[in-house]
């Protein structure tokens, strides 16, 4: 299956060299290539998609209701990133998004400490938006 394509908005390069969308559910889909697995993360159920997808109820400026759900299904991004279009969304596509692609570079091997920091300089710089967010990076 194809990857995505590197110079696509909103892709992250993992330091494995996988890659990873982030993106704003406000701005709708882009063009181009789809993802062939998605990671919402919204306070109410998001609207279906002809992807396989999951949802994690975590609502706006706020962390994940469910922690141990969430460690779950972000370790099972990061296994499909090997055979799919992974793609993490929420509203705007910082804070939320930012936070989870946060700890998904964690799993794949930087450092708790410098998450925030990696996903700010490679996916964007406003990513990860509230104190409480950084912490829970610091701590995955």
């Amino acid at each position: 299956m194809e990857q995505w394509d590197s110079k696509t908005p909103g892709v992250l390069r993992l330091p494995s060299g996988r890659l990873v969308r982030g993106r704003g559910l406000r701005n709708g889909l882009p063009p181009g290539q789809t993802p062939t697995f998605g990671v919402y993360l919204l306070g109410k159920k998001p609207d279906p998609v002809s992807w396989d997808a999951r949802w994690i109820h975590w609502p706006d400026f706020r962390l994940p209701s469910d922690r141990a759900g969430t460690r779950t299904i972000l370790a099972e991004a990061l296994d499909r990133l090997d055979r799919d279009r992974v793609e993490f969304a929420c509203g705007g596509g910082n804070g939320r998004t930012g936070t989870a692609l946060a700890c998904l570079a964690i799993l794949d091997g930087v450092p708790a400490d410098e998450a925030v920091a990696f996903v700010r300089a490679n996916y964007d710089r406003h990513a990860v938006e509230t104190p409480w967010q950084k912490r829970y990076v610091r701590n995955y």
